[in-house]
């Protein structure tokens, strides 16, 4: 049996199959229109549906979602644009009805303040823990001196070890 190929060496149905099953992803894709009245509310339309976490999937928005209640929200979204809501009320709505994960930037308050300074706290946590250590090993560092000597370092390391002990007792 004869396999044709292609000049990089691979055969062509390798080739076709890979293009059929590539290109069923975007068969895949949402398509939905909604008729506008004015095209400012198609862009608010398209920035708030970006702006808005589907509840059902990890991290995709309601615009990219092909759950089902994407496709609600999606439908809310285009009626409480067509009723004159603005673009506070839709997100306080939707807050309300389904928590702050519907927001991909939750707001800067309450429960979300932990949300938003934890990363701080805990950098800030580490950076001073990283200069205890540092600090900790200058100071052993600069006792032991020049000396190559191991059980140098290591009778000052545990003279150090012992020290707060010792001054503890003494007090």
């Amino acid at each position: 049996m004869l396999i044709r190929t292609c000049k990089v060496g691979f055969p062509i149905w390798l080739l076709g199959v890979a293009l059929y099953f590539g290109g069923a992803n975007l068969t895949h894709a949402v398509v939905e229109t909604y008729d506008f009245n004015d095209s400012t509310l198609e862009l608010r339309y398209k920035q708030l549906s970006a702006e808005l976490r589907c509840p059902k999937c990890q991290n995709q928005n309601i615009a990219a979602s092909d759950a089902p209640i994407a496709r609600d929200l999606r439908k809310l979204l285009h009626r409480q644009l067509q009723a004159g809501d603005s673009d506070e009320e839709i997100l306080q709505y939707m807050v309300a009805r389904y928590g702050e994960f519907v927001l991909y930037r939750p707001r800067f308050e309450g429960v979300t303040l932990l949300l938003w300074l934890f990363p701080v706290v805990l950098l800030f946590a580490a950076g001073l823990m990283v200069y205890r250590v540092i600090g900790g090993a200058s100071a052993v560092a600069e006792q032991v001196g020049e000396s190559s000597d191991p059980l140098d370092f290591e009778t000052v390391l545990a003279r150090k070890i012992n020290e707060p002990a010792s001054s503890e007792s003494n007090s």
